[in-house]
């Protein structure tokens, strides 16, 4: 029988109260959504994938003039992206009727948008000169010299996985604890490899795959929006759940009209995979462009994060229009669960939710 797991492991490595841990969410968590949640007792958490060294310096300190409470910031780690400008013309030139109608014209070219962090030394330079408490990594590790710099600036490490195999690399590396990233979780796929193949597995049978095969802690995320999946999630073994899709709907996040009425209304029942948004497979709730990338006639997207820039100037000249469509909806497949909330009533109602599935637990087993 295995062990128990005493998720105050994490919680005291991680300097938290609670085993609540808000997805870093790039272009949707704030300063202000990272200081409320640390403030009550889970781990905020900033994506700075999207920014540039300078833009995650600020970031820093503004979260930090809003609390005293340790915060998660999160670095993209893909492979930097191999530019061919015919793939990307004929993208364009797909989309051009779309940026007509909406009376603009698309880009000229597009350009590689996000550094990734293992070709940006400005980003490693700001970390160990910020020293924030945390940093997490996506779409797989930097280098062992990078990981030994932090480790020496006193900062604790995460890094999300999809499959045992990857799960074995973040361990091998020096990495202090596992995200265990479920196939329902919204937002980009966090794999290593988006080549290779996935066997797509749940966040359920992920986070007991690797509580039963890795020594170091594990955190559940993916579909994961209110105690009873919290409670669910420690007792496989996690020690902690990281929530990304329940508090994108929380008043401090920096989504605009449309992604809130998406999310708190029917589209929220229908999330679905593409990689026409970005060039990389991500959950999005169904909108005007996951149909697009559904069309049979769509030529050859551009890599990641290079798709991105066309996505972002078509939403741009919809969004002057009304139209909140063509928009990256990033959702998890229990969107609809959302509530909107102040993040600390959310963490909140979080808690109370976990204590009393717990009881409920307890009762049932007499």
């Amino acid at each position: 029988m295995t062990k128990p797991t005493d998720h105050r492991t994490l919680l005291r490595l991680l300097g938290i109260d609670k085993p609540i841990i808000q997805a870093p969410m790039a272009g949707v968590s704030t300063p202000a959504l990272a200081a409320a949640v640390s403030n009550a007792g889970g781990l905020g958490s900033l994506g700075v994938g999207a920014t540039n060294a300078e833009g995650a310096r600020k970031m820093i300190r503004e979260t930090r003039a809003l609390t005293d409470k340790p915060f998660n910031i999160n670095v993209f780690c893909h492979h930097p992206a191999h530019a061919d400008q015919a793939i990307e013309q004929q993208w364009l030139s797909w989309l051009a009727p779309l940026f007509e109608k909406y009376g603009a014209t698309p880009p000229a070219s597009l350009s590689e948008i996000y550094t990734s962090f293992v070709a940006d030394p400005a980003m490693l330079a700001v970390f160990v000169e910020e020293k924030p408490a945390i940093v997490s990594f996506h779409f797989g590790l930097p280098s062992a010299a990078v990981i030994a710099e932090l480790r020496r600036a006193g900062i604790k490490l995460l890094a999300s996985a999809t499959s045992v195999a990857e799960a074995e690399q973040v361990a091998a590396a020096g990495v202090d604890a596992i995200v265990a990233q479920g196939i329902e979780a919204g937002g980009h796929r966090g794999s290593f490899d988006p080549d290779a193949a996935d066997a797509r597995l749940g966040t359920f049978a992920l986070t007991r795959l690797l509580v039963r095969k890795c020594s170091l802690p594990v955190i559940a995320a993916g579909g994961i929006m209110d105690g009873a999946g919290i409670a669910a999630a420690l007792a496989l073994g996690a020690q902690a759940a990281q929530m990304g899709t329940a508090f994108v709907a929380c008043a401090e996040t920096s989504i605009d009209e449309g992604y809130r009425r998406a999310l708190l209304g029917d589209a929220a029942r229908h999330t679905t995979f593409t990689a026409a948004l970005s060039g990389r497979l991500a959950r999005s709730m169904v909108n005007r462009f996951t149909q697009l990338g559904d069309d049979a006639h769509a030529p050859q997207r551009p890599a990641y994060p290079i798709a991105y820039d066309a996505a972002k100037a078509l939403h741009a000249a919809a969004k002057a229009k009304g139209e909140f469509g063509y928009g990256a909806h990033w959702a998890g497949q229990a969107a609809a669960l959302a509530r909107s909330l102040p993040a600390a009533a959310l963490i909140a109602q979080l808690e109370r939710e976990l204590k009393e599935t717990i009881e409920q637990l307890q009762q049932l087993l007499g």
